[in-house]
């Protein structure tokens, strides 16, 4: 099998010879699912291909895509570019203007495919200070060229023999992509991917999902610019699934109710709404009905996989499942048996409140310099366990430096930074990665991420802190949707937090309070402040008492991708937090 598959543009090929999908691509254009096949698939990403020769483009060129949603076309797309030798540049749609221009230009894109207006509007500002010769768009757009254009110029094969040269003249270890990481700080990388690094990680990694191999439906929505969706792509169409690209998060629910999917791909944040969304039901109820809802999550929240709780547990979660969960599970669409997180740490209760609703989430680990998968949970062989990113992956290999630091070796290690052998040589090191995460491997051979090296701090009495571990506790809380923990060099640690306003107003229905609901009136009020408190004060039994945080402060707006706090992929940009909110922060350590 392995042996068929060694260049990304393999797998369409593969999938069309053993599954023959009608259909492979799904995407909904206003109130219609279209469905691509196999065949058109291929056919459409040949006519590409076609075009872009007759276009000029050489081997090696860069081509970027950016899209606001996940669709078929991006797919198409990728691989027309891939398999005559350019390079796929795909860019997050969020990012700025100028973060454009410098991604562009670092990379000296040629070419640049386009979901929509929104995005065309911020490139074409900067358009003529880069090297493109063309941007053509996905949707229709009056005045602007169409991709369609570009299949049009494919629509004569009479060049077919040369794209099959350059498919053949493809290596496994040649450049596939630069992916641009989305970077908590400074400018962004480009870290180069070859062929081999992504299909190794597929091949390994399609070992851990338990797919019904040519029947299972699957919902995409995260960013497939970012190497984990894009990796689960090509893994699905290794397994033949169907895939049908969700529209956006605010659509989610819907999506979920009208494809049914069997397997989907989040952050850790999308599953937090979903459950905080899913508690939030039971205030609707009332009487016993309220009682055995939340009999039901107290249940799911002591979950332990393999029967471990006894039979006495097993017996009451039966119960549970039968008269709560599958509801909950049909209200996903009834079909929703795998679930993968990745790009940052899922809450424990988040874990066990759907292995016990019979929607296991399998938590992996990685990073977009490894392609991306260094570890994955797998429910099978007993390789599932709550609180750990899962066993190592078949062919990659996992070292635990003095420090602690996560050090990785194997296929899916990149080429390096692109155009920064400095910055490439500080990571790569007697052929590993190292990883900036610290972690370790128990007993069973699971590994848990204990910190990121970049992230601890040391206060001013010389104590360390590790900022990760006291946010994962202190984000247990219902009341908290995001919290970074601060203090480098200052006396004590503290918190900036963002409350979970979404909870704390359907809270102050129940309690009655006389609070203001706005964002603002809830960050500025006692009471909130108070109910919090407690909630820090139960987080800070957890820690030694130079770590604990002795303040924090609430923010009084939601912090979003949009408003420059999170990373694409949901992370904290923790500089720019520090800086938005330097009030808050002197606040906390000058008044």
């Amino acid at each position: 099998m392995s042996t068929e598959i060694t260049r990304l543009f393999d797998f369409p090929y593969y999938a069309q010879k053993k599954y023959n999908l009608e259909k492979t691509l799904v995407t909904k254009y206003g109130d219609k699912w279209v469905a691509t096949s196999n065949d058109e698939y291929i056919n459409k990403a040949n006519k590409i291909s076609r075009a872009l020769l007759r276009l000029g483009v050489q081997p090696n060129d860069k081509i970027a895509v950016i899209s606001t949603n996940n669709r078929t076309e991006w797919n198409v797309v990728d691989i027309g570019i891939l398999q005559i030798g350019a390079q796929n540049v795909p860019i997050y749609p969020t990012i700025s203007k100028e973060d454009y221009e410098y991604v562009l230009n670092h990379s000296e894109s040629i070419y640049c495919f386009v979901s929509d207006e929104t995005i065309l509007e911020k490139l074409n500002q900067i358009k003529g200070n880069t090297k493109l010769k063309d941007i053509f768009t996905f949707d229709e757009i009056a005045g602007e060229k169409n991709w369609k254009e570009v299949l049009e110029l494919g629509s004569d094969d009479s060049n077919q023999n040369e794209v099959e040269e350059r498919k053949n003249a493809v290596d496994k270890d040649d450049l596939a992509t630069l992916i641009y990481t989305s970077g908590t700080t400074g400018r962004p990388k480009g870290v180069m991917l070859s062929h081999w690094n992504i299909v190794s990680n597929v091949l390994a990694s399609e070992k851990r999902v338990p797919l019904n191999q040519g029947n299972a439906v699957a919902l995409s929505f995260l960013p497939v610019c970012h190497i984990f969706e894009r990796m689960i792509l090509y893994l699905y169409q290794l397994c033949g699934v169907e895939i049908h690209f969700a529209e956006s998060i605010e659509k989610m629910s819907d999506n979920l109710k009208e494809v049914r999917p069997h397997v989907m791909t989040a952050v850790p944040r999308l599953y937090e709404k979903v459950f905080d969304k899913i508690y939030g039901r039971g205030e609707e109820l009332s009487g016993f009905k309220q009682k055995l809802f939340y009999w039901a999550i107290e249940i799911a929240l002591k979950y332990k996989p393999y029967g471990a709780n006894g039979w006495l547990y097993e017996r009451k979660l039966k119960i549970a499942q039968k008269l709560i969960f599958s509801k909950i599970k049909a209200g996903l669409g009834g079909r929703l048996d795998l679930m993968v997180s990745g790009s940052a740490a899922l809450q424990p209760r988040l874990t066990r409140f759907f292995a016990a609703a019979g929607m296991p989430i399998m938590e992996g680990y990685g990073l977009t310099e490894t392609s991306p998968v260094i570890s994955v949970n797998d429910q099978r062989n007993k390789g599932f366990k709550i609180g750990t990113v899962g066993r190592i992956i078949d062919g990659v290999e996992v070292k635990i430096a003095e420090d602690g630091e996560i050090l990785a070796k194997g296929p899916n290690i990149m080429q390096g930074y692109y155009k920064d052998p400095e910055k490439s040589a500080e990571v790569l090191k007697n052929g590993y990665f190292h990883t900036g995460d610290k972690g370790e491997v128990d007993e069973g051979g699971f590994l848990k991420i204990t910190g990121r090296t970049k992230e601890m701090f040391k206060t001013s009495g010389g104590k360390y802190v590790v900022p990760p571990l006291l946010e994962g506790e202190l984000k247990q809380s219902r009341f908290i949707e995001q919290v970074m923990v601060v203090g480098e060099g200052e006396k004590m640690p503290a918190a900036i937090i963002q409350p979970n306003f979404v909870f704390i107003q359907d809270w102050i229905d129940r309690k009655d309070h006389s609070i203001g609901k706005s964002c603002e009136e809830i960050a500025a009020s006692q009471i909130v402040i108070d109910r919090i408190q407690r909630e820090v004060d139960e987080c800070n039994k957890n820690f030694g008492k130079w770590e604990q945080i002795k303040k924090f402060e609430l923010t009084p707006e939601e912090w979003s991708i949009d408003g420059g706090q999170l990373t694409p992929t949901m992370k904290m940009k923790r500089k720019i937090i520090k800086e938005i909110y330097k009030d808050l922060y002197e606040k906390i350590y000058r008044d």
